[in-house]
């Protein structure tokens, strides 16, 4: 069973930058593709960006050239860091692999919200 742990998130100005941060275990996560999704309220959890186990990086148009997805294969963790954060970043955002795994759930996530 795959259980993932968000933290990292917070408050922060817009323009500024967070580190989030993403616990994996139950499986070794270097073997599979990860990625970072958000959810805001009222909208449909998105995929933000991902890396492959070769270390290929994906990200959506949203948050290319401010955000980057990188992991250290020995702590099982995967990181995203979000850099001139927009009003328009605020969510809840959790990292699960891509695609997800059968059976698989979600962590409970790491709120992020930005201020003007």
């Amino acid at each position: 069973q795959v259980q993932l742990v968000e933290s990292g998130g917070g408050l922060v100005q817009s323009g500024g930058s967070l580190r989030l941060s993403c616990i994996v275990s139950g499986i070794m996560s270097r073997l599979y593709t990860m990625g970072w999704y958000r959810q805001a309220p009222g909208r449909q959890r998105d995929l933000v960006a991902s890396i492959s186990s070769g270390g290929s990086t994906n990200y959506a148009d949203s948050v290319k050239g401010r955000f980057t997805i990188s992991r250290d294969n020995a702590k099982n963790t995967v990181f995203l860091q979000m850099n001139s954060l927009k009003p328009d970043d605020p969510a809840v955002y959790y990292c699960n692999t891509k695609p997800l795994l059968g059976g698989s759930s979600w962590g409970q996530g790491t709120q992020v919200t930005v201020s003007s």
